[in-house]
């Protein structure tokens, strides 16, 4: 268990050896721990974690699992690879955004459909008659990256339901000739797995994620997709510029 006096870990429901896992992968995306490097010995990182033994050598088997890190008898536990490049940028413009998803070209996994209405708030636009909504993960090189909550507004699905069904949203909307998305809009929030949401992308339970909400109106201020985005936190960076 830890000390009451762990410098890294207070009261918090994740299971202790994966709060390190997570805190000493950080350290080799960072450098802090590059290629090669021994880390200190067992005792030490007790000493520094304020953990029991058991749960660094469960730490570092996760990592050894996931080709990081490499114990070796007798000489240490060595650094031996790199945590996956966050290679997903969150897009400020709905062409970029466009671009992105078709881009990355996503295996598509749809685990529901329904006529479920979205949840609109305050000064987030008028809501269509009905919507079609669509619950999927999507995957980068058999790696889920996100899961998303689609509602789409019914008549604007059924232009072209096989495509909406089969193929990233956005880049289809955005080529309607048919349809002017007037109004777009998107917040990201910093968030954590729960455990549904751990089990679809495959990350422990109270991993970091990012939260996008988006929003798009056409010319009558009519909602004609809302989308909720929950992403991998080791997935995607934020670049913004700033004005001087």
């Amino acid at each position: 268990m830890a000390s009451p006096n762990s410098p890294y870990f207070g009261d918090n429901p994740t299971p202790r050896y994966l709060q390190l896992a997570q805190l000493m992968r950080q350290r080799i995306a960072r450098g802090q721990w590059p290629q090669g490097h021994r880390l200190p010995s067992l005792d030490e990182l007790v000493q520094e974690f304020g953990v029991a033994r058991v749960t660094v050598r469960q730490a570092v088997d996760m990592l050894a699992r996931d080709g990081l890190l490499s114990p070796q008898q007798g000489r240490g536990t060595f650094v031996t690879g790199q945590p996956s490049e966050r290679w997903l940028s969150v897009q400020t413009s709905l062409e970029s955004l466009a671009s992105m998803y078709a881009d990355t070209e996503p295996q598509i996994v749809n685990i529901d459909e329904s006529t479920s209405a979205p949840a609109l708030q305050p000064g987030e636009g008028v809501p269509a008659e009905r919507y079609v909504f669509m619950r999927r993960v999507h995957s980068r090189q058999g790696q889920p990256y996100c899961v998303i909550n689609i509602h789409l507004a019914e008549p604007v699905f059924r232009r072209s339901p096989r495509r909406f069904r089969d193929e990233p949203v956005i880049p289809i909307l955005v080529g309607l000739k048919s349809l002017r998305i007037a109004k777009a809009h998107q917040v990201l929030t910093i968030g954590t797995a729960d455990m549904e949401v751990a089990r679809l992308l495959d990350v422990p339970v109270n991993s970091p994620t990012a939260e996008v909400r988006r929003i798009f109106r056409d010319d009558s201020d009519r909602v004609v997709y809302l989308g909720e985005v929950t992403y991998r936190g080791d997935a995607i960076h934020v670049e913004m510029n700033l004005l001087p």
